[in-house]
């Protein structure tokens, strides 16, 4: 780490400490050359993979956009907002932990579709009712009718 004061790069950890969030680590630190002291902040640098459209389209990974998706299904649904973060955490870490640069949107739907299962039924029907753009009634039912078993 280089000294903001002298461009010396040699300093020392002088005191670390984890946020209360624990989402970032503070540390102080102490030139070696100047003996002034300087406050660093650590994130960790995560990059979700771009999501591939059906049309070939390559779009960034949007937490909000997943927010909305889920908050829509959900809509007047007895489900509470800490299960509703936890779903999107759940989906983030498999985004993550799959390695891939790159993820079909395919997937991701297929992600939302099996969290909202596990939520809410009602939420799982909306939702699959959209993304699988049923063409007919019977379509619906088959679901209605796998939801049920």
């Amino acid at each position: 780490m280089r000294c903001p004061f002298c461009a010396h790069t040699e300093t020392q950890v002088v005191d670390t400490r984890v946020s209360d969030e624990g989402d970032f680590i503070r540390r102080r630190r102490q030139c070696g050359h100047c003996a002034k002291r300087f406050t660093t902040y650590e994130r960790p640098d995560v990059s979700f993979p771009s999501i591939v459209k059906k049309d070939g389209r390559r779009v960034p990974y949007s937490k909000p956009k997943l927010q909305g998706s889920l908050d829509l299904a959900l809509r007047k649904r007895p489900v509470s907002t800490e299960q509703i973060d936890a779903a999107i955490e759940r989906i983030e870490e498999k985004l993550l932990s799959a390695g891939a640069r790159e993820v079909p949107s395919s997937r991701l739907g297929e992600l939302v579709m099996r969290e909202l299962k596990k939520l809410d039924k009602v939420a799982y029907v909306r939702f699959a009712s959209v993304y699988r753009s049923f063409e007919d009634i019977d379509e619906f039912r088959a679901l209605v009718d796998e939801v049920r078993r």
